[in-house]
C-alpha cells in the first residue's frame, strides 16, 4: 500500500507526540524529518546506552546544532526528560520531538516538568478521508484503522497479535500489573462496555476482582492510550442526567479482537458497538488535527433517553446519533428530539448504514460511510446539516 498522506501537522516548537503503537508516529517522522537525529529507545543497544548514561544526550545535542532531535518511545527512559528540560532552558536552539505510546511513566516524571516548553500532540488511527478511495466501512469495522494493521498483508493475523504485543511489552515487561491473567480477563470483560455507560462494579464482578483493581486497570488502559471515556454533557442541564462516563477502546478493530462472541451474542450487537466506536475515534481525530477547542461528550438522562455524541466548542454544537441500521424510523429520532428541546441551538444528525441522504423533522440522516469520508480536519463537519 502506498504511503498515506496524514492530516497530522508539523510544529516549529518542541513537542510530545503521543499515540498507540502502530498508528504511524515513526513513519510520519521519518517522512517529514529525514535529516533529524533519531534516538530509537526500542533498539536494545540504544536503550542500554541511554539507561546507563542519560546525560549522553547533551553530547549528541552539542554536535547537532540547528538540527532536530527525535527521541522515540521516550517513556522507556523518563530520566532523559530532565536532560531535555535543561537543554531547552539553556536555549541551545534545538527542537525536540518526543514520541510515546504510553503516558504512564511520563505522567509521574516528566510531562509536568516540560509543561509550556513542549506542547502535546496526538497521532490517531487512519481517518477515512486519509484513505480516500481505499476506505471500506466493512473492513474498518472488522479490522479497525490502525495503520500497522491496515497496511498488513494479513490484517486478521496482525490484529490478533496486536493486543498480545501490548500485554507482553507494555504491561508484563514493565511490571505494570502483578496478575497478568486477571488483567487479560479484564480486557475481555470491559469490551462489553464499549460504547456503553461504564459500570465499574459490574466489570469487577465479571472479572472477580475488587472495584479498586478495575479502577486501576482502567487507568492503565487510558495511560497506554488503548481506551478513552466520554463524560456526560451537562451544561445548563434541564433534566436529571446520569454521571457515569461512556467507555470506548481507541479503535474498532481492537474492540472486535477483544470482544468475545458466542451463541448469545448477535453480530448486529457487536457491529453496532464497532460502528459507534469508529465514529467516536474519527471525531477525536478531527478535534485533534483541527487544533479545535471542541470537546466530545455524550448525553443520557436518568430515564434512559440518550444521544451518542455531543460535540461542543466555540463554533460547534452538534448532537450525533449512530444507528447500525439501513433504515430510519421515528423511534430512532427520540433522543435527538429531546436534546433539541433542551438545546435548540444545537444541530442534530443521525448516521446510519443506509445509502440515502434524508432530512426528517429538521434532522439530517446521513450514510455513515459518506460522513466519515467527508470528515476533514480544519473544515466544518457539515456546512449546513439540515439543508446540505
Amino acid at each position: 500500500m502506498e504511503l498515506v498522506t496524514r492530516f497530522f501537522s508539523r510544529s516549529r516548537q518542541s513537542f510530545f507526540l503521543f499515540g498507540p503503537r502502530g498508528t504511524g508516529k515513526s513513519t510520519w517522522l521519518r517522512q517529514h524529518y529525514p535529516d533529524a537525529v533519531m534516538i530509537d529507545l526500542l533498539a536494545p543497544e540504544v536503550y542500554r546506552e541511554y539507561t546507563a548514561r542519560p546525560e549522553r544526550l547533551r553530547e549528541i545535542a552539542a554536535g547537532a546544532e540547528g538540527k532536530i532531535i527525535i527521541i522515540d518511545e521516550v517513556q522507556k527512559i523518563p530520566e532523559l526528560l530532565d536532560v531535555v528540560h535543561g537543554l531547552i532552558e539553556g536555549g541551545v536552539g534545538l527542537q525536540f520531538i518526543l514520541t510515546s505510546s504510553s503516558a504512564r511513566k511520563l505522567k509521574r516524571t516528566g510531562v509536568d516538568l516540560l509543561a509550556g516548553r513542549a506542547i502535546v500532540k496526538t497521532m490517531h488511527p487512519f481517518m477515512a478521508s486519509e484513505l480516500k478511495g481505499s476506505f471500506s466501512l466493512a473492513k474498518s469495522l472488522k479490522f479497525g484503522m490502525v495503520p500497522l494493521i491496515v497496511n498488513s498483508l494479513d490484517p486478521a493475523e496482525t490484529l490478533a497479535s496486536y493486543v498480545a504485543l501490548y500485554l507482553r511489552e507494555e504491561v508484563q515487561m514493565e511490571g505494570i500489573v502483578r496478575n497478568i491473567g486477571a488483567f487479560s480477563r479484564f480486557l475481555e470483560a470491559v469490551s462489553f462496555s464499549h460504547g456503553s455507560t461504564l459500570n465499574v462494579s459490574d466489570v469487577a464482578r465479571e472479572c472477580q476482582v475488587k472495584r479498586k483493581t478495575v479502577d486501576n486497570y482502567l487507568s492503565i488502559l487510558d495511560d497506554l492510550l488503548l481506551s478513552f471515556q466520554l463524560p456526560v454533557f451537562s451544561r445548563r442541564a434541564k433534566r436529571h442526567l446520569i454521571s457515569h462516563p461512556k467507555f470506548y477502546y481507541f479503535d474498532s478493530g481492537v474492540f472486535q479482537s477483544l470482544r468475545p462472541a458466542g451463541p448469545l451474542d448477535s453480530p448486529q450487537e457487536i457491529d453496532g458497538g464497532a460502528l459507534e466506536g469508529l465514529v467516536a475515534q474519527h471525531l477525536r481525530a478531527w478535534i485533534a488535527y483541527s487544533n479545535n477547542a471542541s470537546s466530545l461528550y455524550y448525553w443520557r438522562t436518568k430515564s434512559g433517553v440518550e444521544v451518542d455524541f455531543v460535540l461542543y466548542g466555540e463554533n460547534t454544537f452538534l448532537a450525533i446519533e449512530v444507528k447500525n441500521s439501513t433504515r430510519i424510523n421515528s423511534k430512532m429520532l427520540k433522543g435527538l428530539k429531546t436534546f433539541k428541546d433542551d438545546y435548540p441551538e444545537a444541530q442534530a444528525m443521525i448516521l446510519y448504514r443506509g445509502e440515502e441522504r434524508l432530512v426528517i423533522n429538521d434532522i439530517l440522516c446521513l450514510p455513515c460511510d459518506q460522513f466519515l469520508q467527508q470528515l476533514i480536519p480544519g473544515e466544518a463537519i457539515i456546512a449546513n446539516p439540515v439543508y446540505a
